[in-house]
């Protein structure tokens, strides 16, 4: 599983023309599974994005977590974060899970965070999406569950 999460000061994100979710100060959060993936690795991500010190406090530093903040999440499904690049010039997909599969994780991903009292919006699975956002820093942090100590 992999998670790029980005700090930002607002972000919308649109299909087909129609605003479908925005969120105010808060998270973008790309988020891609992988085959194997299983909800006890997603619980862990979920955690670890929750808790994620990367906003700052009073006196500047980065100490505060989106919750700590009262910030937002918007949790945007990407199987392209497992592009596997390291032949020719085309990626593959080969290592993203099934579409249902991952759907599922993703639905499972919007609770958990919720359950940690976070307020997230959610993207359209598999949609040709349009996201706008106000990147805050810019401040851009990735996970991958394979190398996390969680």
């Amino acid at each position: 599983m992999k998670a790029v999460l980005q700090r930002v000061k607002e972000a919308n994100l649109k299909v087909d023309g129609k605003e479908i979710s925005a969120i105010d100060k808060g998270l973008v959060v790309y988020f891609g599974v992988e085959k194997g993936d299983d909800e006890a690795i997603m619980q862990k991500m979920c955690k670890k994005i929750a808790s994620m010190r990367i906003f700052e406090d009073e006196n500047g530093k980065m100490n505060l977590s989106v919750k700590d903040i009262g910030g937002q999440i918007l949790l945007v499904s990407q199987f392209t974060l497992l592009a596997d690049c390291s032949k020719g010039n085309r990626p593959n997909f080969l290592q993203a899970e099934e579409p249902k599969k991952a759907n599922e994780l993703y639905q499972k991903a919007r609770d958990c965070l919720q359950d940690e009292g976070i307020l997230v919006k959610l993207g359209v699975f598999g949609a040709d999406m349009k996201i706008y956002q106000l990147n805050d820093g810019p401040v851009t942090i990735i996970l991958d569950s394979k190398i996390l100590k969680i």
